[in-house]
């Protein structure tokens, strides 16, 4: 359930290339509540990627503010509640930022529980029995207890992509961030992936979601963003931006893909 409690908040966000002659990103203002579902929707090269993988600074903005837990996180250090300055750890902020990825990004040469655990074990000091008992838990949840001793070779494409949800999962994220999880499988693969992000979403996880699956932006989310040329053109509700969209571009765009 979306709440009013700030989450993260994205101030004048750019984004630019080749020596400031591209701008991926042009001044994105935008606030995130905690159990939002919003989807990132937009043409190809709109800057769909770069706002979503700005976020946990993947992508080193050129300019503007993304704060967390009330500390931009794009600067070097903040100033802490003892009016002591303090360097920023990122790598702490990231582990509250579940990532999943067009592609899945599984140790090939390990254990579907072998790729899970290793994070939580080496970097959240887990005992190794607690997290494999997690694991198996969370591999429950999406169909796939019995294939904790397979290797990523052996699973199919919608398979791998629901291990890469649950693995992030492991690390116990305040909020997912999804960057077209669906795009790089078989048709017939995509809606079981659809399916765990919307049970995650009944959960109350806050989600970014950047997708090409319109069904489930409109189904899903609570807010959907429009982004043309690294701005945001429109945002509102999926009511909003598929009932009566107002700006020009975006009737275009959904004429193309609805």
């Amino acid at each position: 359930m979306a709440t009013n409690d700030k989450l993260i908040q994205v101030r004048n966000l750019e984004k630019h290339y080749n020596r400031g002659a591209l701008h991926a990103l042009d001044g994105i203002s935008v606030d995130i509540n905690k159990g939002d579902v919003m989807c990132v929707i937009g043409p190809s090269g709109s800057g769909k990627s770069t706002f979503l993988r700005s976020l946990n600074l993947m992508e080193q903005p050129t300019g503007g503010e993304v704060i967390f837990h009330n500390i931009d996180i794009t600067k070097k250090s903040f100033i802490n509640k003892q009016g002591k300055k303090e360097k920023v750890n990122i790598d702490l902020h990231r582990q509250k930022m579940g990532m999943v990825f067009q592609h899945f990004n599984l140790f090939p040469h390990k254990t579907i529980l072998q790729n899970m655990t290793l994070a939580p074990i080496k970097v959240l000091k887990m005992p190794k029995e607690e997290a494999e008992k997690k694991a198996i838990e969370l591999l429950g949840r999406v169909g796939l207890a019995d294939r904790a001793d397979a290797y990523p070779i052996q699973l199919s494409g919608g398979q791998k992509q629901r291990v890469a949800i649950v693995r992030a999962l492991m690390m116990e994220p305040e909020v997912m961030l999804f960057d077209e999880p669906t795009s790089a499988l078989d048709p017939e693969m995509v809606g079981e992936v659809l399916e765990v992000m919307k049970d995650l979403a009944k959960a109350g996880m806050t989600m970014v979601v950047v997708t090409h699956e319109m069904g489930f932006a409109r189904e899903v989310s609570n807010r959907v963003i429009f982004l043309d040329n690294g701005k945001i053109a429109e945002e509102g509700t999926p009511d909003e931006i598929f009932g009566a969209p107002k700006c020009e571009r975006l009737r275009s765009f959904l004429a193309k893909v609805l």
